[in-house]
């Protein structure tokens, strides 16, 4: 419970929040009204009075009722789990994809919470068969979210499509996605694998929101592309999860994924967990990641060290903050690609430069023998490549023919 009150104070100070106290209340079961008990609301709501408190942020999520019944009895601002992630959503949010996701995820959350906005109105009662000016002005107010919800839905889904029609070619290319619990180091791997990269890091819980993809230069194929995405968390709101999906289709679309996990921390197999199973509520069906122990330099007891050497034979070992084991890495990813890598062969005329210039420069050309006034080159290329290259081969074959018959 500490470490989640201590994560909880870690969003608190992303938000811009100064955390001055942390309280816990056993209870077997929430209240229904005010989700702590009444002598605690009571303890709590002199405490607040006496040190002047601006807000209260609670580790679950509050129902609209609870976190209203809160407000009313401590006179302060009251926020749940969901809420305050949300509000860091907003704050990091720039590009314009990002900022509707945000939008749409806080729409969400506030429409069952729009009733006790106008309740100084409600006292004003209508004539008998008509409602209330405050009734009549939450009922405009739900029109209004829900309207902007489903134009907000119709927006992302064009622009997802825009995205996909703009990166379609890049779909014959191998793709990897950096993938793990927020603050787990994924950005400082992005530029330390590539530096050209400049992803935003900083140690705040989810510095990055948008997913950026950048080109790898491996010894098994010219060209890879990595991708980072936006870190996970424990209690991750649903309807967040649901308005990024767009954004984490990099990762459904990748080949396989690199799970980065803060070896330093002392939760990480929780965080693990929490990873796997985002993963799969977001519709990652397939076992193709490789885990990346990260900030091994952190770590003071060795012990640990050869314990998950152990445990995950088949992991790697960094530190992409000081470069430590990044060539490991590499040669790891190179490894992965080459299983869905498929050799072939093909004849040509010595004299066709532009076919096999184009060869050597797609594709990883393995022999070649010369066969008269004609060259074979055995080549391997990458499963998602092959319909790209087949057809490049074809359109110079019609070519080579095509100025044969002149």
């Amino acid at each position: 419970m500490e470490e989640y009150l201590s994560e909880l104070a870690f969003l608190a100070d992303t938000a811009g929040a100064d955390v001055l106290d942390t309280i816990i209340q056993e209870r077997k079961l929430r209240d229904p009204a005010h989700y702590i008990g009444k002598g605690k609301v009571d303890e709590l709501t002199g405490y607040i009075r006496e040190e002047q408190i601006d807000i209260v942020i609670v580790d679950d999520d509050l129902s609209p009722g609870q976190a209203r019944n809160l407000e009313r009895a401590f006179e302060c601002k009251v926020i749940d789990r969901t809420g305050l992630i949300l509000q860091i959503f907003a704050i990091r949010a720039k590009s314009a994809r990002a900022k509707m996701q945000v939008e749409l995820a806080q729409l969400e959350y506030m429409l069952p919470r729009l009733s006790g906005q106008w309740t100084h109105l409600s006292k004003q009662k209508g004539g008998i068969g008509t409602k209330g000016p405050g009734e009549t002005q939450i009922e405009t107010d739900r029109r209004l979210v829900r309207n902007r919800i489903s134009w907000l839905k119709k927006k992302l889904r064009d622009v997802s499509l825009q995205h996909s029609t703009q990166t379609q070619g890049r779909r014959s290319i191998p793709g990897v996605a950096l993938v793990g619990y927020t603050n787990a180091g994924k950005s400082t791997l992005m530029n330390a694998l590539c530096p050209e990269a400049g992803a935003f890091a900083e140690n705040r819980l989810f510095a990055t929101l948008d997913t950026k993809t950048r080109r790898l230069e491996l010894k098994i194929n010219k060209l890879v592309l990595l991708s980072d995405t936006v870190g996970f968390i424990r209690k991750l709101p649903h309807n967040l999860v649901e308005s990024f999906k767009s954004t984490l289709d990099e990762v459904l679309q990748a080949d396989f994924l690199l799970h980065v996990i803060d070896v330093s921390h002392p939760g990480f197999e929780e965080q693990m967990q929490v990873v796997r199973l985002t993963l799969k509520e977001i519709g990652v069906q397939h076992d193709n990641i490789i885990e990346v122990f990260n900030k091994i330099d952190a770590l003071d007891d060795t012990a640990v060290l050869r314990e998950l050497r152990t445990s995950y034979p088949d992991a790697v070992f960094i530190s992409a903050a000081r470069g430590i084991n990044l060539s490991s890495l590499k040669e790891k990813v190179g490894d992965h690609l080459a299983k869905d890598f498929r050799e072939r062969k093909i004849r040509t005329h010595v004299s066709n430069y532009k076919l096999i210039g184009y060869l050597y420069e797609h594709a990883e050309v393995i022999e070649k023998h010369y066969l008269d006034e004609e060259i074979e080159l055995t080549y391997r290329v990458h499963k998602n490549s092959i319909k790209h290259i087949d057809a490049h081969i074809n359109a110079f074959r019609e070519m080579e023919h095509a100025a044969a018959d002149i």
